[in-house]
């Protein structure tokens, strides 16, 4: 009763934040389960929603929702535009965090000028632009043209919904995707990205007799959103395992039982463990060994990851091991798979044009996997790291599958809707906004190819740490947000 209680006392903190409109909409939303490919109470809870305004409400036949509301009185004349969010969120949580996203709405609470979830994700990303266009679609007083709303579903992990959508099913001629997490920013552009999976086996052996067993953990990693924080130099628990491993084979007598590291293609890794055996004789040699690597790496990351923890546990001596050689192998394999900025933009400063997430190892039962999402603004460069990642994992007798390709979006610098927003942004706030495109993937690319004449947009408010626990949204900046969607909806140009 006492937790219920606080639960109660914590959504009407956040329905009191200003402006309401947006945040109770949020909190109805987050007290709703909704995965990517989890997705059948989001749909249905936006789809009443829809149908208890007494608004045109369908689903299409992937399943994305689209609700229709007119022009209130005096805007019939202006251009039909698309409000697009998708109703799905990254799950993750802190490794101590007891939670099932299956069952649970998420835990906010406000902290100064942030609202952030208690150990989760908070589902900002991309909550907050649902909850604007279901603020929108109810409204009474609010001046807009013609709207289609469209809600897509596993734009997370596969963009599935945007990619399903066919041609014909929206109205709209502008589209206004509000998915961008940066207030001073307008994007006109993103990456495609393409998932690249090596599967593999190993010939499992019995652990010599004589071993110590341990359980080795990295954890306590930032994690982030695998495009938008990908140049930032923070660690890939992945890859800083495989580290720890490859040298520690290299001089002792180490037999590796498991190993399960990351979880989503689109989040930079937070946590690895691994069970291995090592050799009679070689446990003094091997934990001073594992005590300096420890103390390089940590020194090497105390900046950008100053809560990384590396940890040795004793544990039960796993029974069965890979053979030396496919050890070997496996470590060899992951270590020259590339990690993080392939290359940069010559056209455009400061944007990262390609780059790859060695997102989840799975090593155990005889089965290798290993999962990367690999990103690109330029098509050809996407496929050349993909290429790359496939020489590697093949060298190290994996199978290599690519899947779940989706397009970038090509920066239209002469946009007739961008030109609002700048006008509106500068005169709302005295000077411009930066004009970008983003290295993480967003819809508009993957719509305009079904519907190549709409002009399209991405803004929205300032949200930080997306798909990690650590994930917040400013409230000032919802506030300073709100204010620039109800002058873009007055301005939209007419037919």
């Amino acid at each position: 009763i006492s937790l219920l209680f606080n639960l109660i006392i914590m959504s009407q903190e956040i329905r009191q934040l200003a402006p309401a409109e947006i945040w109770s909409h949020f909190a109805d939303l987050n007290a709703v389960p909704r995965a990517s490919k989890k997705e059948e109470r989001v749909i249905q809870f936006i789809k009443d929603f829809g149908q208890k305004l007494g608004l045109e409400t369908f689903e299409d036949e992937i399943r994305n929702v689209i609700i229709r509301k007119p022009a209130t009185s005096g805007m019939e004349n202006r251009k039909t535009i698309v409000l697009q969010s998708h109703l799905d969120m990254v799950h993750q949580k802190n490794n101590d965090t007891v939670f099932d996203f299956d069952t649970e709405g998420i835990k906010m609470v406000v902290d100064g000028d942030w609202v952030r979830a208690m150990g989760t994700t908070l589902g900002a990303d991309n909550g907050i632009g649902v909850a604007t266009i279901m603020a929108i679609l109810a409204s009474k007083d609010i001046a807009h043209p013609a709207i289609d709303a469209l809600f897509t579903i596993d734009e997370e992990t596969g963009m599935t919904g945007a990619l399903g959508l066919k041609d014909g099913v929206l109205k709209g001629e502008i589209l206004l995707n509000l998915d961008t997490e940066n207030d001073n920013e307008i994007d006109i552009g993103c990456a495609g990205g393409i998932d690249v999976t090596a599967n593999g086996t190993y010939s499992e052996v019995t652990c010599p007799a004589g071993v110590k067993g341990y359980r080795l953990t990295v954890r306590g990693l930032n994690g982030g959103h695998s495009g938008m924080d990908i140049h930032k130099g923070l660690g890939n628990a992945n890859k800083i395992m495989n580290r720890i491993l490859f040298s520690l084979s290299e001089s002792t007598g180490l037999h590796i039982g498991e190993i399960n590291g990351g979880s989503l293609r689109n989040a930079i890794p937070r946590e690895s463990v691994a069970v291995v055996a090592v050799s009679a004789g070689d446990e003094v040699k091997w934990m001073s060994g594992f005590d300096q690597l420890k103390k390089d790496i940590t020194f090497e990351f105390e900046t950008t990851e100053p809560g990384l923890q590396i940890v040795a546990e004793e544990c039960p001596a796993p029974s069965k091991v890979l053979s030396v050689a496919d050890g070997k192998k496996l470590l060899r394999m992951i270590y020259a798979a590339h990690n993080g900025v392939y290359r940069m933009s010559a056209d455009i400063k400061d944007l990262v044009e390609t780059s790859n997430n060695v997102a989840k190892v799975t090593v155990g039962n005889g089965s290798i996997q290993v999962a990367c999402l690999t990103r690109s603004s330029v098509e050809s460069s996407k496929m050349d790291l993909a290429d790359a990642l496939k020489s590697v994992f093949e060298l190290g007798g994996c199978q290599v599958s690519f899947g779940g390709s989706y397009p970038g979006w090509t920066p239209n610098v002469d946009s007739p809707i961008l030109k609002v927003l700048v006008n509106i942004y500068e005169r709302q706030h005295g000077h411009k906004p930066e004009v970008v495109a983003c290295h993480a993937g967003l819809e508009c690319g993957i719509l305009g190819r079904n519907y190549p004449g709409m002009d399209m947009i991405s803004f929205g408010p300032t949200i930080l740490g997306a798909h990690s626990p650590d994930e917040r949204v400013s409230i000032s900046s919802v506030q300073k947000y709100w204010k620039y969607v109800l002058e873009i909806l007055k301005e939209i140009p007419v037919k």
